[in-house]
């Protein structure tokens, strides 16, 4: 499912035009994105949890040459799953 597929759906289901849907769909992804740029934890009551996480830099290994390389530290993005949405897609959304 894409960006415009949620703009589709929520277009049919609310009734209101495209572009106002579509400027509510990019904007609720922009607060979502400036709440982890900002290291805040974003919860979605049924859906889940994205948070960030700090990763310290730690020896790894080049795969095709074998050398030893630094992998730098850095921030991940992390989503886990509410409960309700794994009992959901496990039961094929029925």
């Amino acid at each position: 499912m894409t960006k415009a597929d949620l703009v589709e759906v929520a277009f049919e289901t609310v009734g209101c035009s495209k572009k106002d849907v579509a400027e509510v769909v990019d904007q609720v992804f922009e607060s979502i994105k400036c709440a982890l740029e900002k290291g805040d934890k974003v919860k979605v009551s049924g859906f889940g949890n994205f948070t960030v996480r700090h990763k310290k830099a730690r020896r790894g290994r080049n795969p095709q040459t074998g050398e030893e390389i630094t992998i730098g530290e850095r921030n991940v993005m992390t989503f886990k799953a509410s409960q309700i949405l794994k009992d959901a897609v496990n039961s094929g959304g029925s």
